[in-house]
Formats: C-alpha cells, structure tokens, sequence
C-alpha cells in the first residue's frame, strides 16, 4: 500500500467519525469538541474536513437537521422529464463519472449471474465501509456496513446473484472506488456502471441517474417519469432494490410529505448522503 492510498484511507476514516459525530451531536457540538475527539488540532480537522467535504465542520452541521429532507423538497425538487430532456450533462459531478451505463439482458438477468465473474473488495468511504463490486465492464454494487454489518453486507450483495463466481480483487477496482468516494477531482478516473436487474428495475435506476447532485424527487414522480403513475409502490421496492447505491442515487428519492422513506443501508447513511450532496452543491 503505498503512501497516497494510506493517506486517502486514513482521511476517509476521519471524516467518516466526525459525519457520525455530527449526526449524534447536533449543531451543539463544537469545532474544538470535533477536532479533540479527532485528536487532531482544530486547523488541521477544518482543512482536512473542508477538502474533502467542501464546506466546514459548521455548516455542514446544518444540513444534518431532521428538517433538511423537507427543506429539499421545497427547494430542490427535480421533474425528472425536464431532466430526462436536458441529460446528464452538467447535472451533477458524479454523474460527471459516469463513461457510460449499460444493462443486463432480460435473459442474463433472470440466469442469476450464470457465467459471470463478478469482482469485489472492500473500500473506506465518507459514509464508512464500503464494499464494491464490478464485472468487466464496471461496477454492479456498492453496500455500506456502517449500520448493517460487513457480514450482512456482503451476503446482501452474493444474493442478488447467486450463480456469478465471485472474485476478491479490490486492486482492480481501486480506481473505479476512489473515483466514486474521492474528493481530489484531479485525480478522478471514469466509472462505468453495469447494471444487473428486471426490466422495470432498470427503468427506475435509470430514472435516478437524472436526479442531479444536490436535489431531490419523490418516489411518485419516479413512477410518472417511467410512465407507470400508479406504480408507486412498485417503483419504492425497485427504489430499495438497487445495487449500486450512492452512484445511482437511490438516496435522493423522498417521500411526498418530506419524509427521508426508507434506505437499504440505513436512514443514518442517507442522511448523510443527501447533506454531503447538498453541502458540495452550496460550496
């Protein structure tokens, strides 16, 4: 491991302890109470905590509140057909990632992953540990264990194709992963994403790929961008269903009311999620 990558996992782990902090503590919790807990200085915890987050410990901390969901609604909804109209392009850095996204066959999909070798290993993340898989032609999964476990995590991802072979090699996906959690957009490298579902799921994955960084939509509107108004329900288990959290933004899917709905791994993950996004947007 060289120094670069213990740097970048180190730093991950720092910012990781100090969103879970933040979370817990509330906007009552100080920059010097942060940076102790850090046993870091409080220069030194804003620098590193500004860079890779975008905004300070501070304001940061107002992005957390159990109201913010509400607040995105209000201010940041997105109708998914004027994005469908506008594409991608300029909506967001991380669709800015995005080479290109293919999916499975029908066919493929309903083998369960027969004859396909399917890559996996383990990453630090903002949102703690992150298990990343990829085939050949890009990554199919991310799972987060900072609230399920990493047992749990993975049996989670094995499941959703039973018949693949499953290969540990992190090094080939190293660059596709820090791509996805970095922060240093000079080092950035495209990610391909490969999506493996149904037919309607695809359909739903596909329309949250237009939901830019920093905004959110409702599970509803998701199901009238596809065409299936009445599918809401449907459209939710799809929502919950998808493979490659973060990158396909599952998280910026909200309830009508302003709820956060549910998360896969985790309202706490969520939420940090849609303030990390929402705090780069502003910065």
């Amino acid at each position: 491991m060289n120094v670069q990558t213990m740097e970048e996992g180190y730093h991950y782990g720092v910012i990781r302890r100090a969103i879970e902090l933040i979370d817990a503590g509330g906007e009552s919790m100080s920059l010097d109470d942060l940076a102790a807990r850090m046993n870091m200085s409080p220069a030194h915890f804003q620098r590193i905590f500004s860079r890779w987050v975008g905004v300070s410990p501070k304001k940061y901390q107002q992005y957390l509140t159990l109201g913010h969901a509400k607040a995105l609604l209000e201010e940041r909804f997105t109708l998914l057909e004027a994005a469908q109209n506008v594409g991608l392009s300029g909506t967001g850095r991380l669709h800015d990632l995005f080479v290109r996204w293919e999916a499975m066959s029908p066919g493929d999909y309903a083998r369960k992953g027969a004859d396909l070798t399917i890559y996996w290993g383990w990453f630090e993340s903002p949102f703690g540990p992150a298990l990343v898989m990829g085939t050949e032609r890009g990554i199919c999964g991310i799972g987060f264990a900072a609230e399920a476990g990493a047992e749990a995590t993975m049996q989670d991802l094995l499941s959703r194709w039973p018949q693949a072979t499953f290969v540990e090699d992190p090094m080939r996906l190293r660059p596709w992963a820090l791509s996805a959690f970095g922060a240093a957009s000079d080092r950035l490298e495209p990610v391909p994403l490969y999506l493996i579902g149904a037919p309607l799921q695809i359909k739903v994955w596909e329309a949250l790929l237009r939901i830019p960084s920093g905004q959110v939509t409702t599970y509803g509107e998701l199901a009238q961008s596809i065409g299936q108004p009445r599918a809401v329900r449907a459209v939710g288990t799809a929502v919950g269903r998808n493979p490659v959290s973060w990158l396909i933004p599952c998280h910026r899917a909200l309830r009508k009311s302003g709820g956060l709905g549910g998360y896969h791994w985790g309202l706490p993950v969520k939420r940090a999620m849609l303030a990390w996004e929402a705090a780069r947007s502003e910065a």
